[in-house]
C-alpha cells in the first residue's frame, strides 16, 4: 500500500490543541457492587466482565478507571502482605483457579483502550458486614488482632497504632512498585462513620487504651486533635511514599463532600467529617499532599442546603497549590429517581469552573443503562474524546518527536505504525476531515488505525506519564491516492 507522506515540522494544518478533562468513574468490589458480579465466578468469566467494563467505559470515551483493590486489609490481586478477597473467590486468602491477576490485567487491558488504571485501597478499614465467611490466617484480624478495634458491625484498623500505618504504606509501595498504575486512590474512610445508639448519640470509637498511653507519656493534644494527628501523618506519608517510587504516579483522595457543616455559608446539612471522621480534608489539600482532589458531591444541583455548585465552589477556593480537582459525582442515584441528565448538567456546570474533570460513582449505572446515563453521556457530555490532565509538577519534560515507521491503507483504515520514545504513556491519533481536526483515540498500542472515509490528514503524538505532549507528527496522503 501507498505510504503516507510525513511532514515532521509543525504547520498550520497542524491539530489543535486537544480538549482536556478527567474523566473518571470508580469500579467497587466492595460486596461485589460493579465487579466481579458474584464471588463464585472462574477466572473466564472474570475476565470477560472486566473487560466489558473497560469495554464500555472506552466507548462513553472515559479516559480513567478508579479500581477497588484493597476493600478491608484484602487485595484483589497477588500480595505477600494480605489475603486474597473474598469478593474475587467466596474465600479470603483463596487465590484464583487458574491463577491470574485482575489488577494486572486491568493496567494492561486499561491502557491498551486509552484509560488509565488507579488503584484505589482502603487504609483503615478491616472487616465488612458484606463479608460472608470469616477472615484468612494471614489477615490483619487474625494475625494482629490487638490492631484491630470492633465498632458497630464493622471493624477497623486503629489509626493510632504505628503498625497500622507501616501495613498501610506496605501496601502502597507493593502496589506502585510492582504494578505500571497511574494513580493511587483513597476514598472517604478514615476514622469509621458513626454508629449511633438508640438516642441519636455517636458511640466513641474505643481507642481508650492508645489515648491512655499517649497522655501517660507527655501528650497534650485533645483526643479530636490527636486522631486528625494520625490521618494527617498517614496521607502526608502516603504522598511520600509514592513519590519516592514512581514521581509520575498521582495520589488522589476523594473525601466525604461537605468540609463542615456551614462551611461555606449556606450548606446547613451534612456530617462533620473534621468533627467525626477527623478528616482534615482542608489541609491535605491546601498542603498539596495529593495530585487531584475528588470531593464527593454527591448532591443536585438545586438543594440549598447541600449544593452541589456551591461546594465545589469552595473546594476550588481551597486549592492554592493548583492541584486537579475533579469531584465525584452520584450517578448511582439514576436508580433512584434522579434524571439522567443531572449527572450531564453537573459534568457542564464542572467545564464552566476551574475544575478539570469529574469521577462517576460507580460503574454499574453505566454498564446497565440505568435511566439511560450510559447514551446521554455518548450523546452529550461525552460526544467527543479528551485527554487527562496534564501535571506538570510532577514531571514536565516534553517527549521527543514520535518516529513514524510505516503508514499504510489496509482494510478500509489508515494504519499507523510508530516506534514508541521513552517516557510516552499514550499514543493520541487525529484527524482532519472536511477542514476540522479532531482527536481521534488514544491508546498505548503503537500500532492504530482510522477509518479512511473522507480522511484528508492524520496526525500522531505521544503522551508522557504525566500527560505532556509530544510533538505532532502530520501525515499527508500522495497525490492521486
Amino acid at each position: 500500500m501507498t505510504p503516507w507522506l510525513v511532514a515532521m515540522v509543525m504547520t498550520p494544518t497542524e491539530p489543535p490543541s486537544p480538549p482536556r478533562e478527567f474523566r473518571g468513574v470508580w469500579v467497587a468490589t466492595v460486596d461485589n457492587i460493579d465487579w466481579p458480579s458474584r464471588r463464585d465466578l472462574d477466572t473466564a468469566a472474570q475476565k470477560r466482565e472486566l473487560l466489558a467494563i473497560l469495554d464500555k467505559a472506552s466507548a462513553l470515551r472515559f479516559n480513567a478507571i478508579v479500581f477497588q483493590v484493597r476493600p478491608h486489609g484484602d487485595a484483589l490481586y497477588p500480595s505477600r502482605i494480605e489475603p486474597w478477597s473474598e469478593y474475587l473467590t467466596g474465600a479470603q486468602g483463596t487465590a484464583p483457579s487458574p491463577a491470574w491477576d485482575p489488577l494486572a490485567f486491568a493496567v494492561v487491558e486499561g491502557h491498551r483502550r486509552g484509560l488509565e488504571v488507579h488503584a484505589w485501597i482502603n487504609p483503615y478499614r478491616a472487616w465488612h458486614p458484606a463479608a460472608k465467611k470469616g477472615p484468612a490466617p494471614g489477615h490483619i484480624v487474625s494475625r494482629r488482632p490487638d490492631l484491630v478495634r470492633t465498632y458497630g458491625q464493622y471493624r477497623w484498623m486503629d489509626p493510632a497504632e504505628d503498625d497500622v500505618r507501616r501495613q498501610t504504606l506496605a501496601v502502597v509501595k507493593d502496589i506502585v512498585t510492582r504494578y505500571d498504575v497511574d494513580g493511587l486512590h483513597i476514598d472517604d474512610y478514615f476514622y469509621p462513620y458513626p454508629v449511633r445508639d438508640k438516642a441519636g448519640k455517636a458511640i466513641e470509637f474505643p481507642d481508650d487504651a492508645a489515648y491512655r498511653r499517649y497522655r501517660e507519656t507527655g501528650g497534650k493534644a485533645s483526643r479530636a486533635d490527636w486522631r486528625r494527628q494520625h490521618v494527617d501523618d498517614l496521607v502526608r506519608a502516603m504522598y511520600e511514599t509514592i513519590k519516592s517510587s514512581k514521581r509520575w504516579v498521582k495520589f488522589g483522595i476523594s473525601p466525604f463532600g461537605i468540609y463542615r457543616p456551614g462551611v461555606p455559608a449556606g450548606i446547613k446539612a451534612g456530617l462533620d467529617q473534621y468533627a467525626e471522621l477527623y478528616a482534615d480534608a482542608r489541609r491535605w489539600l491546601r498542603e498539596g499532599w495529593c495530585d487531584y482532589f475528588t470531593p464527593q458531591l454527591y448532591w443536585r444541583i438545586e438543594p440549598p442546603a447541600q449544593s452541589y455548585p456551591a461546594l465545589l465552589g469552595w473546594w476550588l477556593e481551597q486549592n492554592s497549590k493548583g492541584r486537579h480537582l475533579w469531584p465525584g459525582n452520584y450517578a448511582s442515584q439514576v436508580a433512584n429517581g434522579w434524571p439522567a441528565q443531572e449527572i450531564v448538567d453537573q459534568i457542564e456546570l464542572t467545564r464552566k469552573s476551574k475544575a478539570s474533570g469529574n469521577v462517576l460513582f460507580s460503574m454499574k449505572p453505566l454498564l446497565r443503562g440505568t435511566a439511560g446515563l450510559d447514551k446521554k453521556l455518548a450523546e452529550s457530555a461525552y460526544r467527543h474524546p479528551a485527554i487527562v490532565p496534564a501535571s506538570p509538577w510532577l514531571g514536565d519534560d516534553r517527549p521527543g518527536t514520535p518516529v513514524v515507521k510505516a503508514s499504510n491503507r489496509s482494510g478500509g483504515s489508515w494504519r499507523v505504525l510508530l516506534a514508541e520514545p521513552k517516557q510516552a504513556r499514550f499514543l493520541a491519533l487525529y484527524a482532519l476531515r472536511d477542514g476540522e481536526w479532531n482527536l481521534v483515540s488514544i491508546s498505548d498500542d503503537t500500532h492504530r488505525g482510522v477509518p479512511d472515509t473522507g480522511v484528508d490528514a492524520l496526525a500522531v503524538s505521544v503522551l508522557s506519564r504525566t500527560g505532556i505532549e509530544s510533538p505532532r507528527v502530520v501525515l499527508r496522503p500522495p497525490k492521486g491516492d
